[in-house]
């Protein structure tokens, strides 16, 4: 049986992924409900979206002391966005916070690769709530449907 069929009647959602020149694996979703690119990184600990971003995506900003490193900078100013609802497909989660931050950096080094810039990145914290599986071999990864209980 296949790994598609397995993780269907497990509960699975398949997302689709695309191979940038740079070798990252871009995705495409919707923070509430607004379309964007973003490259999905098990390294990075929290989703982001660059901070220039904001009014597109519809989020509302709250100061945060946190510093973020990561991609080649160092103690970058961040600000927090929390209640934001995020899907990749037909997969969504409610509630979901985000970092944002100047993903200038990032972006530079995706143009020097002559790949396109990205709105921002799916971490390991999407990763992890959708019990992530990735399948590099057929460039998807595979989310578990959440249920919300009320």
């Amino acid at each position: 049986m296949q790994l598609k069929n397995i993780l269907k009647r497990k509960g699975y959602i398949k997302i689709e992924l695309a191979k940038l020149s740079t070798n990252h694996f871009e995705v495409i979703a919707k923070i509430n409900s607004v379309k964007g690119r973003f490259i999905l990184d098990t390294g990075a600990s929290n989703s982001c979206v660059s901070i220039d971003l904001a009014e597109k995506f519809e989020l509302e900003l709250e100061d945060s002391d946190t510093k973020a490193a990561g991609a080649g900078a160092i103690g970058m100013e961040t600000k927090i966005s929390s209640n934001n609802k995020i899907s990749l497909g037909k997969w969504s989660y409610n509630k979901f916070n985000l970092v944002l931050l100047d993903l200038s950096h990032v972006n530079m080094a995706l143009t020097e690769h002559n790949a396109e810039p990205v709105d921002g990145i799916i971490g390991a914290d999407i990763l992890e709530k959708g019990e992530a599986i990735i399948d590099y071999k057929n460039q998807c990864v595979y989310l578990k449907k959440l249920v919300y209980k009320f």
